[in-house]
C-alpha cells in the first residue's frame, strides 16, 4: 500500500516534485563543481610544487647561504696570457656551490633516522661559470651584482646567465656563460628534483654509477648547445659521456646537467658535502611534527615544507584557489542550506494543501505515524531525484571546465639564498628570481564527491520530509471537515 500510494502521489504531483528536486539539484551540482574545481587547483598546485623540489618530496633540509660581506669570496678567474699574446684565445671556468652553505653528507643519515622520516637523500647544486675570449695577462673579477645562473624553477637556473666582470691588469674581449649542474645520488633516484623530469632519450643513471663520468642533460639545454646521447660534455676539465636526455614535465628543469653526486663533490672540491637533503615523510598528515623533530634534533639547518613553498606561489592560480576555497566553499554551503530550506518549506506547503486528503485518511483509520512516513517517503524520493539531477549537472559542469582547460599562471616567488622563506626549498639551489608557470586547470570528479552528493540528496530529502511530516502529524480528522465547509 505504501509504495502504491507513493507512486500515485508522485505521478499526480509531478510539477511540485520537480520544483523540489530542482532546488536540491542546484545546490548539489554547485557542490560537485566547486569540489572538483578545488581538487583540480590542488593538483595544479601540487604540480607546481613538484616542479620546485621533485616528486615525492615533502620537505627539504638546507643551511642558509652566508650573508654578503661575511667572508665569502667573489669568483676570480686566472689567465696565463703573456705580454704580446693579445690574440691568444683562452678558456677557463669556475665551479661554485649554488644557493646554500654546504652540509656534511652525514646529515642525510641523521635526517633519515628521525622519527616520521620514510626516506632522505642528499644532492649538491653547482653553478659553473665559463669564460672564453682573448686576454692580456690579468685576472677576471666578477661584480658582486653578477648573476650566477638564470631562471629555472626549483633548481639552479636552467638557463644561461651573463655575469658582469672585468679583467684587472689587462684588456680583454670575452664571453661569459654559466650553466647549472646537479649532483644526484644515483642509488636513490626516486626522490629529489630529477624525478620531476622524464627521460626522453637514452637512459637515466645506473645504481652502480656512483662515481662514473656520465651525465644526463636537460632537453632544453641539449637543444641550445646541440648535445645528445653519445656525445661528451666537459665540466671543469673533466669529460662526461651523455647517457640520457631528460624533459621537465612541468616548468623548467631543475638543472642543465645532472651527474653522480661523488663527481659533483670532486668538481666543487666539496668532498662529503651536500647542499640539500630531500625528505619524504612516512605519513603525509604528520609533516609538521616531522619538521619540528628535524629542527629540534639537527641544529643549524632550515626545514622547508611544501606548505611553506605554497605560500610563495602567487598569480591567477593562487587567486583562483583562494576564491574556490573561500568564496566558492561558502557559496556552496549557502546555496545548499537555502535549497534544503526551500525544499522543506515547499514540502510543508504541499502538505497544507492536502489537509482534506490526510484528514480523510486519518478519519479512515490511518495513524499519524503512517501519514508522516508517507510524506517522508515522498520527500525522500524527491531528494533522490534532485541528487540524480544534481550529479548529472555537476558532472556536466566539471566536464566543461576540463574540456575548456583554462590556463592559470603560477608565479613562483624567489626563496633562495637564505633571504626568503626558510632559505628556500627546492630544487637545487632555488637562488633565482621569480618564475611564472602556466598550468591548465582540470576539474576531476572523484568517487568520494559522488558519494557525498548522494548523501546530500538523502539528507535533503529527509530534511524536507521532516518539515512535511511535522506538518502532517498536526492534522486532525476534523481538519478535513473544516476544509470541506
Amino acid at each position: 500500500m505504501f509504495f502504491t500510494y507513493l507512486r500515485r502521489e508522485l505521478r499526480r504531483r509531478r510539477k511540485a516534485a520537480l520544483v523540489v528536486a530542482s532546488g536540491l539539484a542546484l545546490g548539489i551540482a554547485l557542490v560537485i563543481i566547486v569540489s572538483s574545481v578545488s581538487s583540480g587547483m590542488s593538483k595544479a598546485q601540487d604540480k607546481v610544487l613538484e616542479s620546485l623540489y621533485g616528486l615525492g618530496t615533502d620537505m627539504t633540509v638546507t643551511k642558509a647561504a652566508a650573508a654578503p660581506g661575511s667572508g665569502t669570496e667573489r669568483p676570480r678567474f686566472e689567465f696565463d696570457a703573456k705580454d704580446g699574446d693579445d690574440d691568444a684565445t683562452q678558456s677557463t671556468d669556475r665551479v661554485m656551490v649554488q644557493g646554500f652553505q654546504s652540509l656534511a653528507a652525514t646529515t642525510v643519515d641523521k635526517v633519515g633516522k628521525q622519527t616520521g622520516v620514510a626516506d632522505a637523500v642528499g644532492g649538491l647544486s653547482l653553478t659553473v661559470m665559463k669564460v672564453d675570449g682573448q686576454f692580456k695577462r690579468g685576472e677576471f673579477k666578477q661584480d658582486e651584482s653578477a648573476t650566477t645562473g638564470g631562471g629555472g624553477r626549483g633548481g639552479p637556473g636552467g638557463g644561461t646567465g651573463q655575469p658582469q666582470g672585468e679583467v684587472q691588469g689587462g684588456g680583454a674581449s670575452f664571453d661569459v656563460n654559466s650553466y647549472t649542474v646537479y649532483g644526484t645520488d644515483v642509488t636513490k633516484q626516486d626522490l629529489g628534483p630529477l624525478t620531476s623530469s622524464k627521460i626522453t632519450t637514452g637512459r637515466t643513471f645506473k645504481a652502480t654509477e656512483t662515481n662514473a663520468k656520465v651525465a644526463v642533460v636537460d632537453a632544453a639545454y641539449a637543444k641550445e648547445k646541440e648535445l645528445s646521447t653519445g656525445k661528451t660534455v666537459t665540466i671543469h676539465g673533466t669529460k662526461f659521456s651523455i647517457v640520457g636526455v631528460s624533459t621537465a614535465e612541468s616548468g623548467d628543469a631543475a638543472a642543465n646537467l645532472y651527474i653522480p653526486l661523488q663527481q659533483a663533490q670532486t668538481l666543487a672540491d666539496s668532498k662529503d658535502k651536500v647542499t640539500t637533503v630531500y625528505v619524504k615523510a612516512a605519513d603525509s598528515q604528520q609533516i609538521d611534527s616531522v619538521k619540528a623533530t628535524i629542527q629540534k634534533n639537527i641544529t643549524g639547518t632550515t626545514v622547508t615544507t611544501s606548505a611553506d613553498l605554497a605560500d610563495t606561489v602567487s598569480g591567477s592560480l593562487s587567486t583562483a584557489s583562494d576564491l574556490a576555497s573561500s568564496v566558492g566553499k561558502w557559496l556552496s554551503i549557502a546555496v545548499l542550506i537555502a535549497a534544503f530550506l526551500v525544499a522543506g518549506l515547499l514540502t510543508s506547503s504541499a502538505v497544507s494543501r492536502r489537509v482534506r486528503e490526510f484528514g480523510t485518511l486519518k478519519a479512515l483509520g490511518w495513524k499519524s505515524g503512517r501519514v508522516t512516513r508517507q510524506v517522508i517517503g515522498e520527500a525522500l524520493v524527491n531528494g533522490l531525484m534532485g541528487g540524480v539531477l544534481g550529479i548529472a549537472v555537476g558532472l556536466a559542469g566539471a566536464y566543461a571546465v576540463t574540456a575548456v582547460s583554462p590556463t592559470l599562471t603560477a608565479q613562483l616567488g624567489s626563496t633562495g639564498g637564505g633571504a626568503g622563506r626558510g632559505g628556500g626549498m627546492g630544487g637545487p639551489g632555488r637562488q633565482t628570481a621569480s618564475k611564472a608557470l602556466d598550468i591548465a586547470l582540470t576539474a576531476p570528479v572523484s568517487l568520494s564527491v559522488i558519494l557525498m552528493a548522494v548523501g546530500l540528496a538523502v539528507a535533503g530529502g529527509l530534511i524536507a520530509g521532516a518539515f512535511g511530516g511535522w506538518r502532517a502529524s498536526r492534522l486532525r480528522p476534523a481538519d478535513a471537515l473544516r476544509r470541506v465547509e
